[in-house]
């Protein structure tokens, strides 16, 4: 069983990963450059409605890195690191909340990786250090059968997408997109460049400062036939579902660390009454609340991603209760990293403020930690009253 592994096998790779991570975006993302990149201007993003900066000189470090590569296979050019190394790597990008499209480049490489040898040619591009992101969820943020709003056409020997796509991650900074889309009882994944003829990206307004996101419209874009990298698309989709969780987990777990970390420290300098603040129990009570919830979300993060390193059939449930653990932590922690810095918390000039919007965009994406739960119950006893929601 995979719960029975070492240290859930985060083994010296791992950490040798994790702590290059630690000390590259320590080094050139601290959060003053943060602040600068992405907050120093408040009227551009929720005025003008400006795309949010991101240092691209930093992300083709990254590609150098083979960090576009960590989840595909080493036939395919990348490294395929165990998920926990992920999982260990991505932390740190949540710590740093690092405005870049890696998240996205994995999510989208875990449906490719799932999705067969048709999918090989656009794995070894993403492991060549292109960027990508998932195009295949409907307006109410579903990906399953019926609820896709692109159709293909055939054309040829390919097919042309008519539709859209919604809640499209990082989409302006995306290289490729890989899309779901339905011909006839097929549900195919396409890839499809960014800049494809008939593709068109609406921006969406969005609270998250250090993320992009768009609704696709496909209105005739021509898809080759190498470019359909699987006719059992919802298959491949179901089939990386467990790492794309564990991958949103540990992006809020690093935050939930910053925002924790942050606290405390300040805590400890604030002073009221000739004492600091971290001395009163209405502050050091939450702080403590706050540490367990964030140890217990761990926990489960890197049992789930031992579960799917292991092969375990029981890493969907591992993987929904992480993401369950971690939506809930970053919930809590953002009220409360907000509220004991007191009146300057809720300030543009208080940092604190980059952390909960990228955590709030965390905690929903993929489902939050109620939804988690729900579908826990149904997978576990059933759905209530004999019917989904």
């Amino acid at each position: 069983m995979s719960s029975a592994a070492r240290d859930f096998g985060f083994g010296p790779d791992e950490e040798l990963l994790r702590d290059q991570a630690r000390k590259l975006l320590g080094d050139h993302l601290p959060v003053a450059r943060l602040r600068a990149l992405v907050a120093a201007d408040p009227a551009a993003a929720y005025e003008r409605g400006e795309r949010p900066a991101w240092d691209e000189g930093l992300w083709k470090q990254l590609v150098a890195l083979g960090w576009t590569g960590l989840a595909v296979p080493e036939a395919r050019g990348g490294s395929a690191v165990k998920m926990v190394g992920i999982a260990g790597l991505i932390e740190e990008v949540g710590r740093h909340a690092l405005p870049s499209p890696l998240i996205s480049t994995l999510c989208a490489s875990y449906a490719l990786r799932a999705a067969g040898d048709a999918a090989a040619p656009w794995l070894e591009r993403i492991a060549a250090g292109a960027s990508a992101t998932l195009a295949t969820t409907d307006a109410a943020g579903s990906w399953e059968p019926g609820a896709c709003e692109v159709e293909a056409r055939p054309e040829g020997d390919g097919c042309s997408l008519v539709g859209w796509a919604h809640f499209v991650q990082d989409a302006f900074k995306a290289d490729l997109l890989v899309v779901s889309a339905r011909l006839g009882d097929e549900s195919l994944l396409c890839v499809v460049p960014r800049h494809a003829v008939g593709l068109t990206l609406q921006q969406n307004h969005i609270h998250d400062l250090t993320r992009d996101q768009a609704t696709a419209h496909f209105a005739g874009v021509r898809v080759p036939a190498d470019a359909i990298a699987s006719r059992e698309g919802v298959a491949a989709l179901e089939s990386a579902w467990p790492a794309m969780l564990v991958t949103l987990a540990a992006d809020l777990c690093g935050i939930g660390e910053w925002q924790l970390q942050t606290t405390a420290e300040y805590a400890r300098t604030r002073k009221q009454f000739e004492r600091p603040i971290g001395f009163f129990q209405a502050v050091k009570h939450p702080l403590v609340d706050g540490m367990l919830a964030l140890d217990r979300a761990r926990s489960l993060l890197y049992h789930a991603a031992c579960c799917i390193d292991a092969g375990d059939p029981e890493a969907p449930v591992a993987a929904r209760m992480a993401k369950s653990a971690a939506s809930d932590a970053g919930a809590f922690l953002s009220d409360r990293s907000v509220q004991l810095h007191g009146g300057i918390g809720f300030t543009w000039e208080c940092d604190v403020h980059l952390f909960f919007k990228r955590s709030l965009h965390g905690q929903a994406l993929l489902g939050d930690g109620v939804f988690q739960r729900r579908k826990l119950a149904d997978a576990l006893i059933g759905p209530i009253g004999g019917a989904r929601p």
